[in-house]
């Protein structure tokens, strides 16, 4: 990546950057982009996709209902309410 890239970047961006913050940029985004040319070159052909990369499953607790809503109970705490409805000010004119 240029140098000139960078500034157009930041001026893009509307962000205010020197000329060794442009620099340092410049090596960080080189340095990125050469990783990801490393990373495509690596043959991946007959290696199937997972989610894992340690095959790890997910601990997940079984889908139970645990409770019951008590509407009266829900309903307590509203402002205003009507035929078991919160009533909320209207924000759409």
């Amino acid at each position: 990546m240029k140098l000139s890239d960078v500034h157009r970047i930041a001026r893009l961006a509307r962000i205010e950057i020197t000329e060794a913050q442009a620099e340092e940029t410049a090596r960080q985004l080189n340095d990125i982009l050469a990783m990801i040319e490393r990373i495509n070159r690596v043959d991946t052909a007959g290696v199937a996709p997972m989610s894992h990369p340690l095959d790890g499953v997910q601990r997940l607790r079984p889908d139970v209902v645990t409770e019951t809503p008590d509407r009266e109970r829900t309903m307590a705490n509203a402002p205003a309410r009507q035929d078991g409805l919160f009533l909320v000010p209207r924000v759409v004119e």
